[in-house]
């Protein structure tokens, strides 16, 4: 444990240097980047916790002169797969709980970001653990499909898109390997006619366009449930504000999004858009007024008129887009989102508890926001994905961390009649 706390203490001291080298790595601003290491360091503080959360259960006497114990031990070698969108934070949701349950650990940052794991690394070789507990590789697929398969890894946690992760948990469980994979989204943001009008599209347009649209909570289509002119001002005050985000340089103080991670994503991106409008989507906002300028820039798009028939009402596409769907009534957004395929979170935006209640207990995800557009829990609860958004059985970070990294031991001895 205290190789966990001394990391922490180390994290905290070279914060700001983190997340610079985040803002080169992954494009984003650098508020994103500090908010980044904040979440990072998040797990570290829980990580802490370990001993107690650790800790086993006893019982005498379950039988005449027998006791029962139950004790937790390492599972073994932790393979961490991350993705490119939050390079530091997401291998934190694992690294130091793996660390303080006793396992050694193996990271393979996404090729496109490689450098912040490179420098949290750097502070982890100053800390004087043994030699092979924490351990790096670089690569592609390739390298993704040895660490799973390879008989010494006994745990793989993973977060990218829908396939890859379908394909990684296919291939850890076959082999006998405790597994977590952290899938895709279509996250939706409700909006009732009661809602608090610039609370709420403020909201949205963080959700939406926050880290320019590239995570999995990011909110993607707006659901404006009813009549009345309330509704149609939350759409108004979103796209105004919307309008105001200033693209560019992570590292410039008066930039609100950075660019998106490749010119291969941004084309998909951008064909996402064209694609919506093809199909009857009528365009609010064009980000796409940026592409003559250098750079993989993307600017906030929104797409009004979107239905469910539609493919961006289902479709993951992670980046800066947000459509705007209509429904006469609240059974009617909770239909729309049950009909896709991911779980990973909603939120709704509402003054009355009864609707607020009715579909947090009904959405079918399993991160749920009331009057919150970004419903990430705190580090001391799981990221509790459902459906196609996690494949698996322990999430990640908190209790569930403990437990996946660890083994139950139940001994039962006998030591008189």
């Amino acid at each position: 444990m205290r190789y966990i706390f001394a990391i922490r203490e180390r994290l905290y001291q070279a914060a700001e240097d983190l997340a610079r080298v985040i803002v080169v790595d992954e494009g984003k601003t650098l508020d994103d980047a500090r908010g980044e290491v904040k979440r990072a360091l998040e797990n570290v503080e829980v990580a802490c916790a370990t001993p107690m959360l650790m800790m086993g259960q006893s019982l005498n006497s379950v039988g005449p002169g027998i006791d029962c114990t139950l004790t937790y031990h390492p599972v073994g070698v932790s393979a961490i797969i991350g993705p490119f969108n939050f390079p530091l934070m997401v291998p934190l949701w694992f690294l130091p709980y793996a660390l303080a349950c006793g396992n050694t650990v193996v990271v393979k940052p996404s090729e496109q970001v490689p450098l912040a794991m490179q420098a949290f690394l750097a502070i982890l070789d100053n800390l004087g653990l043994p030699p092979g507990v924490v351990n790096m590789v670089q690569g592609g697929r390739e390298t993704v499909e040895a660490l799973v398969s390879h008989p010494d890894v006994d745990s793989v946690s993973f977060v990218g898109s829908e396939p890859v992760a379908r394909s990684v948990y296919q291939m850890a469980s076959q082999t006998g390997k405790r597994v977590q994979c952290l899938a895709g989204a279509k996250n939706y943001l409700v909006v009732l006619p009661d809602a608090d009008v610039e609370a709420a599209s403020r909201a949205v347009v963080s959700s939406a366009f926050g880290a320019a649209g590239e995570r999995c909570l990011a909110g993607s289509i707006l659901v404006l449930v009813g009549e009345g002119g309330r509704l149609e001002q939350v759409l108004e005050r979103t796209v105004s504000v919307a309008e105001g985000i200033r693209v560019g340089n992570g590292l410039d103080p008066e930039v609100d999004m950075g660019p998106l991670i490749s010119e291969q994503h941004r084309r998909r991106v951008v064909e996402h858009v064209r694609a919506a409008v093809s199909q009857g989507a009528r365009l609010v906002l064009d980000g796409r007024r940026l592409a003559d300028r250098p750079g993989y820039f993307l600017g906030p798009t929104i797409l009004d008129e979107v239905t469910v028939a539609m493919d961006l009402s289902r479709t993951e596409v992670f980046g800066p887009v947000l459509g705007v769907m209509r429904t006469a009534t609240l059974d009617e957004a909770l239909e729309a989102i049950t009909a896709t395929r991911y779980g990973n979170a909603s939120s709704i935006f509402t003054c009355d508890g009864r609707s607020a209640r009715k579909f947090s207990q009904g959405v079918p995800c399993g991160m749920v926001g009331v009057n919150v557009g970004i419903p990430a829990p705190l580090a001391y609860f799981p990221f509790t994905g459902w459906r196609n958004s996690f494949f698996g059985d322990l999430h990640a970070q908190g209790l569930d961390s403990i437990r996946f990294f660890t083994r139950p031991k139940v001994v039962i001895s006998r030591w008189s009649d």
